[in-house]
């Protein structure tokens, strides 16, 4: 497979860098699964990058990677030019899981507010972040609220601001909206790409929703089924903001087609799409 070059800044500066990465594992019953082969890819600072495939490509197995949570079987992966491990104890990424993940016995200010408690912030210090966050993502007239208080939305709205609590320059997000209804989700992704815009940080989200990789992503990454493969990288050359009159426009229906043809296995090439077959 001829692969272009997907590499929009250098391997020390970008946000991550992954070169030749793969992952074998055996299971319970002594069953060794592929799950990952040959993964080349580059995310570039405040470059907000979609993985999109079907179940079991290892999507979620490539996040596990770059955060630090699993090791590859092969290939090198960095992070800021760091290892993962390093920039994990660093503090340079975020991570939000599909399911919120907050501490019901501590309010929603108390869960913002915590991973800057375990690293030895300053009260003080911890309030006035979680207040700036808070205001950020829309939630400052809940701060004394507990989680079961709160909607499945606004739960995720939370975990966001927990993750950029330490300021990571990286997001890793893996599918964190999947659980909520159609219309909440579409509100989400909207607060996603604003708060993303305005932090400037990096994100590598994993969907299984086109239209969401579409309306959120600069560059959607399009991945096979097991062995998970990169089969093709396609630009979202979408101009202005992500607002909601941005899914009325046939540019985004354009790139969702194209994502669409690239991940049922006919890759559209031209300016937007990059064929990678």
């Amino acid at each position: 497979m001829t692969r272009p070059d997907d590499t929009p800044s250098d391997a020390a500066t970008a946000a991550v860098h992954v070169e030749g990465v793969s992952k074998t594992f055996t299971t319970g019953k002594g069953k060794t699964v592929h799950a990952l082969e040959s993964i080349d890819l580059t995310v570039a600072d405040g470059e907000f990058v979609s993985l999109i495939g079907p179940s079991g490509c290892g999507k979620s197995t490539l996040m596990r990677l770059i955060a630090d949570l699993d090791e590859p079987t092969g290939g090198v992966i960095s992070v800021f030019g760091k290892p993962p491990r390093r920039a994990r104890l660093d503090q340079d990424y975020g991570i939000a899981f599909q399911q919120a993940g907050l501490l019901p016995w501590r309010t929603v200010r108390g869960n913002v507010e915590l991973p800057l408690a375990l690293h030895g912030v300053s009260l003080a210090a911890q309030q006035t972040r979680a207040k700036e966050l808070l205001d950020l993502v829309g939630l400052a007239d809940f701060a004394d609220r507990f989680p079961d208080q709160l909607s499945g939305g606004m739960q995720q709205r939370v975990a966001i601001a927990r993750a950029f609590a330490e300021k990571p320059r990286l997001l890793l997000m893996d599918e964190p909206f999947g659980a909520l209804d159609e219309m909440t989700r579409e509100t989400m992704q909207t607060e996603l790409a604003r708060i993303c815009a305005e932090t400037g940080a990096a994100v590598v989200f994993v969907t299984h929703s086109i239209p969401e990789a579409v309306f959120l992503s600069d560059r959607v990454v399009v991945m096979s089924p097991r062995p998970g493969r990169i089969t093709a990288v396609l630009e979202m050359a979408l101009r202005g903001e992500r607002t909601e009159e941005l899914r009325e426009d046939a540019a985004f229906f354009e790139q969702v087609s194209a994502v669409r043809e690239a991940l049922h296995g006919s890759p559209k090439a031209g300016p937007r799409g990059v064929e990678t077959r």
